[in-house]
């Protein structure tokens, strides 16, 4: 008899052998994940976009800012539930028959509450954690200006308070037949197209 997959918790991973229960590990993948996908609906249609975003230890929430008025703003403002990913591709595993081929792969969804944030010092928290994890190496008041209350008017940052999450890996033997990297196999297939042309 089929399961009835819409009667498990939202945070279930189907394949129990390639769920990854480890917090340590989701937070890992959720601190180096350089974008995320958040899906938002309104009425019966949903929708995602991708964002730059941060994972906050401290308040387990990820802060992410969009411009001040838009379809994210709309969507929230009507239902504030919705689900974050992030994800990694391993490489791509061959097989002697289609159906067979597969790929290395590391994910987390997150499921929770977004909220546009109205509180100044937490917005300034937020916006400056972003800054933190794509320019650590630049400082405000050395590299740049800090954030002005005014900057703040232009943007719009987001608080997703997190209700629960699940990861997901797939990995394989290092020395499995034929396994390669997408970015390989394309530069390979770029080189090979120049040469037939020359």
């Amino acid at each position: 008899m089929p399961h009835d997959y819409a009667s498990y918790p939202m945070n279930q991973v189907r394949r129990r052998d390639r769920a990854k229960e480890d917090d340590a590990w989701i937070k890992a993948l959720l601190h180096r994940a350089a974008i995320g996908t958040l899906a938002t609906v309104h009425d019966d249609q949903p929708f995602i976009n991708s964002n730059l975003f941060v994972y906050d230890e401290t308040t387990h929430a990820i802060y992410m800012h969009t411009a001040r008025v838009g379809r994210t703003q709309a969507n929230v403002d009507q239902e504030q539930r919705v689900c974050f990913s992030v994800s990694e591709m391993g490489r791509l595993l061959p097989a002697d028959v289609a159906l067979e081929f597969s790929v290395e792969y590391a994910g987390v969804a997150v499921f929770g509450h977004a909220a546009i944030l109205s509180d100044t010092e937490e917005e300034t928290r937020g916006l400056q954690l972003l800054l933190d994890k794509y320019a650590p190496h630049l400082k405000p008041g050395r590299d740049y200006r800090p954030i002005t209350e005014e900057e703040l008017k232009r943007t719009a940052t987001y608080r997703i308070s997190i209700t629960s999450w699940s990861g997901k890996q797939k990995k394989v033997d290092p020395d499995f037949p034929g396994a390669y990297l997408f970015e390989e196999i394309l530069e390979r297939a770029g080189t090979e197209a120049q040469e037939a042309d020359v």
